[in-house]
């Protein structure tokens, strides 16, 4: 008792000589508690210094280039970054780690470090004056998986109608048709060219087959700080992560195919799976700036945070209010930077007087995914809402119980699993094809798409939401602009003719084609220089490819920027990529991305050469070995076109077409699936 009360005078003391207003209430209870014992904390600074205009001046030093043609969607050109893009000052940092913080993570979003500290040096961080606040780093002991009791972890297996899609689902097809997934397959969009970030604990087996052709273009572990996601002999287990990536991105014909396969992911660990060890939010916060730097469109998370350590509560179903926990804010500005954030809703099941939410699934601006059966009811243990404030959650419904996923500990091997942890994922790939059919489409306009066509959209609630939503009525709902496969310049004394083809179309009034004159080498590109020539018609509502040709005439020699004008019926328009023709000379070389892509059995490669000339099409694998020449041989310029076959000596993989001609290479990436 004695020993108790010397402590306890001890802590009073310390926070007695300190100025505790910088102290949350939580913060300082548990630093009391613990007395010399060290404690993972928030520091909160008061500014980032005095030399923050080298950032703005060059926002590349802060964020990727496709950072800032995402954030284009939602903010005007001269304030793509703000504060919370740029890093905290590192003066302050190291000031901290001198006083004996350990540092964990750093938020340039909330201007803060995250690390472990006791009461002492928590005394002395708080006396200094570029020191804004003090608070604990909220823990969650692992809930994710649900075990199931009401017997539906079993679904009734849904067939597959043989000879309808174009792929061979196996046992996924029930958990992909119920959204309606198959559809926009069989339309070829895969999410291709999409950057999906999934955040988990770990990924143990990255080798599965499912992931033999997932292109992997970012990973790190947030945990223990390294590059190994899987599972090495540091902290945590991956087995969970391995299920859920299968689900969004996996690929094996007749097994399981998840619906955002050909997009291009980037892999967090941020959740410690040892148990002695809670979930903490930090590491979630850390992996969703560094998404965002590297351009990450949409990201899914199959956890959430609700309470500290026993004996310290923190969050409570009042504080799931979209302001209160630090990871539901930051997922929050997320979605203000143009990243669509989808989050399981939560394995809490039904309580009649309130939600039973996780953060941040509670986010005003985040997609709170429940859970359904194979039949369409809401699974037992599914998260009710709605927010304190009142706002519907969860948002949408998909499948969560009696999911098929990659087995954790075989390579070839599949099996079922059950929870929001898996409605999630399947729920963020369906939408990223929806966000690579029209890239232009925010954050919010995708949620509200996805309500409006909800099953339940017409009396959304607190056990179900929207409803389990279906993207391809969704899909249908876009003033979708027009998918153009091809859009090329041919010039012949002065006079050029433009040819583009489209993938698919909808609601398509038409194309306004618009040219541009460059002087002196400068782009005259903006909005005030280009001028309409044209106005060529669409072909209305069709869902087949078609192709389009318009000649300009009226030509002086020099180089010229054209474009498309592409305007639905509802008066909403798009603009396309911009082309230049140079009337001084031939066509340019170039080497077309091929069509379609992924491909299986056939693709097609176009190019386009300026004189005649040897030309030499070659096919190589990923090692760098060549597996086939299309074309050796003198050929005439202009436009070509040749169909590369494969049969089945070719395995599944990224294989590179390169074209050399005149003394020139182009090189294009190409996926072949099987």
């Amino acid at each position: 008792m004695k020993i108790f009360i010397s402590f306890f005078l001890f802590s009073i003391l310390i926070f007695a000589q300190s100025p505790v207003e910088k102290f949350t209430a939580q913060a300082k209870a548990k630093l009391n508690n613990d007395g010399s014992g060290k404690q993972l904390v928030w520091i909160y600074f008061a500014d980032k210094g005095n030399t923050l205009e080298k950032y703005f001046a060059e926002p590349l030093n802060v964020v990727s280039e496709k950072s800032l043609k995402r954030r284009s969607k939602y903010l005007p050109k001269e304030s793509l970054i703000d504060f919370t893009d740029l890093p905290v000052n590192q003066i302050y940092v190291d000031e901290l780690v001198k006083l004996g913080f350990q540092l964990k993570q750093k938020s340039r979003w909330f201007n803060s470090v995250s690390g472990y500290s006791d009461a002492k040096i928590a005394n002395q961080i708080s006396s200094l004056q570029f020191v804004k606040k003090i608070d604990l780093v909220a823990k969650l002991h692992k809930t994710y998986e649900t075990p199931e009791a009401d017997g539906t972890n079993s679904p009734e297996l849904v067939p597959q109608p043989e000879g309808i899609h174009i792929y061979n689902y196996g046992n996924s097809f029930a958990q992909l048709n119920q959204i309606n997934v198959p559809a926009l397959h069989d339309l070829n969009y895969n999410a291709q060219g999409f950057t999906v970030g999934v955040f988990d604990a770990g990924f143990s087996l990255l080798s599965h087959e499912a992931f033999g052709n997932m292109n992997i273009i970012a990973a790190w572990d947030f945990v223990n700080n390294d590059s190994d996601v899987g599972d090495g002999s540091d902290m945590g287990s991956g087995s969970h992560g391995t299920n859920t990536l299968s689900t969004i991105g996996g690929f094996r014909q007749s097994k399981l195919i998840g619906p955002a396969f050909g997009a291009d992911f980037i892999l967090a660990k941020t959740e410690n799976t040892d148990s002695e060890t809670p979930v903490e939010e930090d590491n979630w916060i850390a992996a969703i700036e560094w998404a965002d730097s590297l351009g990450v469109d949409l990201t899914s998370t199959s956890l959430g945070y609700l309470t500290y350590d026993y004996p310290f509560v923190s969050y409570t179903w009042q504080n799931m209010d979209g302001n209160t926990a630090p990871i539901t804010i930051a997922a929050d500005l997320a979605v203000k930077k143009g990243i669509a954030v989808f989050n399981s809703a939560g394995n809490e099941g039904y309580n009649a007087t309130h939600n039973t939410l996780g953060a941040p699934a509670d986010g005003d601006s985040v997609i709170a995914v429940g859970a359904v059966t194979s039949s369409g009811t809401r699974a037992s243990f599914s998260s009710v809402g709605n927010t304190p404030d009142g706002r519907i959650k969860p948002d949408i419904m998909a499948m969560g119980s009696g999911v098929t996923v990659a087995s954790s500990y075989n390579t070839t091997g599949y099996t079922t699993s059950s929870g929001t942890s898996f409605s999630c994922p399947l729920a963020a790939g369906a939408s990223a094809i929806l966000l690579g059919i029209n890239p232009n489409l925010t954050p919010i306009e995708l949620r509200d798409m996805l309500y409006n066509t909800a099953s339940n959209s017409e009396g959304p609630n607190r056990e179900y939401g929207f409803g389990i939503i279906n993207v391809f009525a969704a899909y249908q709902s876009m003033p979708l602009p027009v998918e153009l496969v091809s859009f090329n310049a041919t010039v012949n004394k002065n006079i050029v003719e433009l040819n583009w083809a489209t993938a698919t179309e909808k609601n398509n009034l038409g194309f306004e084609i618009q040219r541009a004159i460059i002087k002196d080498g400068d782009i005259l590109s903006s909005n005030d220089n280009w001028v309409i020539i044209g106005f060529v018609k669409g072909i209305g509502t069709t869902i087949t490819r078609q192709a389009y040709s318009y000649v300009d005439k009226s030509n002086n020699s020099g180089k010229y920027h054209y474009r498309l004008k592409q305007i639905d019926f509802d008066g909403t328009f798009t603009f396309s990529e911009t082309l230049e023709a140079n009337l001084n000379s031939l066509m340019e070389f170039k080497l077309n991305q091929n069509y379609p892509n992924p491909f299986n059995p056939e693709t097609n490669i176009s190019f386009r050469i300026a004189d005649k000339m040897p030309v030499k099409l070659s096919v190589f694998n990923i090692l760098g070995e060549q597996v086939s020449v299309l074309i050796n041989r003198i050929m005439d310029a202009g436009e070509h076109q040749i169909k590369f076959a494969v049969g089945n000596n070719l395995p599944a993989g990224i294989y590179f077409a390169e074209l050399n001609a005149g003394g020139k290479t182009n090189v294009i990436k190409m996926n072949l699936l099987k």
